[in-house]
Formats: structure tokens, C-alpha cells, sequence
């Protein structure tokens, strides 16, 4: 990760102790915040996203028996979101869940 996506105007100070939840990524740790995953670089805040992979990969996967067949993933579900690839995930007991027609595809373990 050479390049930087900053998040500009971000005040909150991320660490051990600052009340998001962390998420290792890669080689480093990274925190939720606000649908986001904040990566704390040097003087300022770089925004990342889970890649996609043979461990989080974004295939349909109807199989997948969910936590609850009757849940909807979205906005306000009870779930942190998660950028992944070119769309939002939900994180479920460390897996990525995403909503797919009527079921929900599981795109790995975070």
C-alpha cells in the first residue's frame, strides 16, 4: 500500500483504547469507523478496503446458510460495515456478509 487515500478533516484520534473496533488488515491494524477503516499513517488517516482475494472473494455463494435467514443487512442492521472491493460488506461473528437477491453471499473471514 504505497499510495495513500487519505480521509481528510478526521479530528478523532484512533489507538488502542479510542472505542472502534480494530481489525487486522495485512500487516497492520486498522479501525472501524463509520462504515470506513481507518489505518492510522503517520500525521494523518488513510481510508483502506478489504481486497478482494481467494480468501475474500466477492462470489455469489447461495449456499451459505446465514446467522438469520429473516435478517436484512443495511444501514442501522446492528452489523459494522465493511468497504470491500467495489462494494459494502457485513461483519458477522469475523465474516464478510453481503446481501445477494434472497440470501446472503459469505465473503470470508476477516
Amino acid at each position: 500500500m504505497t499510495d495513500c487515500n487519505t480521509h481528510s478533516g478526521h479530528e478523532h484520534k484512533h489507538g488502542p483504547n479510542c472505542g472502534h473496533q480494530t481489525v487486522q488488515h495485512g500487516d497492520h491494524t486498522d479501525y472501524l469507523h463509520e462504515g470506513h477503516l481507518h489505518h492510522v499513517h503517520g500525521d494523518h488517516i488513510d481510508e483502506h478496503v478489504v481486497s478482494e482475494s481467494a480468501d475474500n472473494s466477492s462470489n455469489c455463494t447461495p449456499q451459505h446458510k446465514c446467522h438469520d435467514e429473516t435478517h436484512i443487512h443495511g444501514n442501522g442492521c446492528g452489523h459494522e460495515s465493511i468497504p470491500h472491493g467495489d462494494h459494502i460488506d457485513y461483519l458477522v461473528d469475523g465474516h464478510l456478509h453481503h446481501p445477494c437477491k434472497n440470501h446472503c453471499d459469505d465473503h470470508g473471514k476477516l
